[in-house]
């Protein structure tokens, strides 16, 4: 977005927050309500504002720097987040100020998220409001919609393939019936024949025979009569009979006709429905009735890219790394680790490389259940009860190899050279990825399998099985608080205090940890009805996945406010995302990304 231009002219000068307070009692305002941001700019008279008092020889303040200092903020609070963060420090030191004015933003963020909305969920010391509110609103103007126009798309893309079937059998049909002509021509030495009205359908060797021929004869004005000539039998035990030798040759004869038809129905329940679509709402470049046509619809902000078929099993984890979405390391049920560049124009990343040298099973001897990195350093963890260690800044190459006791699960990588795995046997290990012997401590913290981890430098929180959370001091080395739930956690994330995390009945839940305190805020039914499989949070965005089928995007407060949903073929194992491009893994054996039409 490129930014707006504010030309101040050189001459002018401002005054300093208390001299606008004081001239702001010579313009009260009648209403309480801010001017909508269309209406407001700065006036040519107004003058360029410093902190220091005003070198300008009158003292008198006009213009937008006359308001009160909390009407200000509210104006600025209309503008766009980018606007204000860019901008308005461009434009004069006094409205840059109200980038730094926490009250503006909190008035943008309820403006955001409704009024009956809690925002942040978790502690507000120290939150980063403006961030927070950037985010949001590239969300919002990336995601509305989004979910409408995909399921659509499919719709289309379904529905094509619905014609090109029923279109498919139409031709194996007519070349079913071009082979029995040429079978009774053959047989017979000539098309049939017909004599005065009557048409003798004879009996090809082979067909299910019947009891007598029908005649076909015509009145005096040409109309069709029907008459059954021959056999002994009724018509009805006649008919019965022959089904009953029509099943016995071809068991799959009666099926075969029942699905013919069935198509030729949804075909035509198809075309009708396109029909009254186009009617409803005439396609682009059809026009109305009128002649007259609507407005295109503009593009969508995103674009959506299937990577190629780099595995030949289901895809289990994902992640993006190198910075602003640039490449995708895909982890899979066939044993190997895939590097996609995603910076290639086109509707489809590049594979990069396989991790681990050539051959069908490269990376681990097992499934690969886990990713994780930091920096150039990549870590895969695999049911071969070990994760190996990566470096990308060498295209991949190899750094190492820790072996662990059980199938890893779970990994988190804190800090450059710390690795923290959780594993089937219980246990949360943590390692230094320098050191030959990298084990550093193992921890008994669960009852159960360890299936998600969060950390930073000092705490590490965990969740198993066993339906518990931990929460862990790395510098002391204790157990600070473990809280047991009704269910198990299978994904979540950690950042500025707020945990937030997925179960296995497709619900949220949230944590605050403040001064060492860690406590359930709340949890949350955003419409997952299976596995919460994957999960991403920030200050401003929120991204959940599920074994339902669906990926979800939606505003981080509390309840969450969801923008999108999108329908999914499979179910979807993980999702990664960075710098706003969203990579999902599914049972498909692909990975699929969203990112911004460029």
């Amino acid at each position: 977005m490129s930014d707006p231009r504010v030309s101040v002219e050189p001459g002018q000068a401002g005054s300093s927050r208390g001299e606008r307070q004081a001239g702001s009692s010579k313009h009260n305002q009648s209403s309480n309500e801010a001017p909508r941001p269309g209406q407001l700019g700065l006036p040519s008279s107004s003058q360029l504002p410093s902190v220091e008092p005003s070198p300008s020889p009158s003292g008198d303040v006009s213009g937008l720097l006359a308001l009160p200092w909390e009407m200000v903020a509210r104006i600025a609070s209309h503008l766009p987040a980018q606007c204000v963060i860019k901008v308005l420090p461009q434009v004069c030191h006094t409205l840059g100020n109200v980038g730094k004015d926490s009250t503006a933003w909190q008035l943008r963020a309820r403006r955001l998220t409704g009024p009956r909305a809690s925002f942040p969920v978790g502690p507000r010391d120290n939150f980063d409001w403006p961030s927070a509110c950037l985010e949001m609103e590239e969300l919002i103007a990336c995601w509305t919609g989004q979910g409408e126009r995909a399921a659509r798309e499919a719709e289309q893309a379904e529905r094509e393939r619905e014609v090109e079937r029923a279109q498919e059998r139409q031709r194996d049909r007519e070349a079913l019936a071009e082979e029995a002509i040429g079978l009774w021509e053959e047989v017979e030495g000539g098309p049939p024949q017909v004599h005065e009205g009557i048409e003798v359908e004879a009996v090809v060797e082979g067909e299910i025979p019947l009891e007598g021929v029908r005649e076909v004869a015509l009145d005096g004005n040409g109309r069709e009569l029907v008459e059954e000539v021959g056999g002994d039998l009724p018509i009805g035990e006649r008919l019965e009979a022959a089904a009953e030798a029509m099943v016995e040759e071809d068991g799959d004869g009666e099926e075969a006709v029942l699905e013919a038809i069935e198509m030729e129905e949804r075909v035509g329940i198809l075309s009708d429905k396109d029909i009254h679509e186009d009617v409803a709402f005439p396609r682009p470049g059809l026009g109305d009735r009128n002649g007259s046509s609507r407005p295109s619809s503009p593009p969508p902000v995103l674009e959506r890219l299937s990577l190629p078929s780099g595995h030949i099993a289901e895809v289990n984890s994902v992640l993006l790394v190198g910075g602003e979405g640039a490449v995708c390391a895909s982890g899979s049920r066939d044993r190997n680790v895939n590097l996609w560049d995603l910076r290639d124009g086109g509707s489809a990343g590049r594979l990069i490389h396989t991790l681990g040298g050539q051959g069908l099973f490269s990376t681990h001897k097992g499934w690969v259940w886990c990713l994780a990195a930091r920096g150039a350093l990549l870590a895969s963890g695999s049911f071969d009860s070990t994760v190996r260690l990566w470096d990308l800044g060498a295209q991949g190459a190899e750094r190492g190899l820790i072996k662990a006791r059980a199938a890893v699960l779970c990994l988190a990588l804190p800090q450059k050279d710390v690795l923290l795995a959780g594993t089937y046997d219980k246990k949360v290990s943590i390692y230094d990825t320098r050191a030959a012997e990298p084990l550093v401590k193992s921890l008994p913290l669960h009852s159960n399998a360890v299936l998600c981890l969060a950390a930073d430098e000092q705490y590490i929180l965990s969740g198993s099985k066993d339906c518990s959370v931990v929460l862990y001091d790395r510098r002391a080395g204790l157990t600070l608080q473990k809280l047991q739930l009704s269910s198990y956690l299978l994904s979540m994330c950690y950042s500025g205090n707020e945990l937030w995390a997925g179960d296995n009945r497709g619900m949220l839940h949230t944590f605050s940890m403040e001064a060492g305190s860690f406590k359930l805020v709340s949890q949350f039914d955003v419409g997952h009805t299976s596995l919460v499989t994957g999960i991403h949070r920030s200050p401003g965005t929120l991204y959940t996945c599920s074994a339902d089928r669906t990926i979800k995007v939606h505003l981080p407060c509390a309840p969450p406010r969801t923008l999108c949903t999108l329908h999914h073929q499979s179910g979807v194992s993980g999702l990664s995302v960075e710098a706003g491009v969203l990579a999902i893994a599914s049972g498909e054996s692909c990975v699929e990304v969203w990112r911004s039409r460029r």
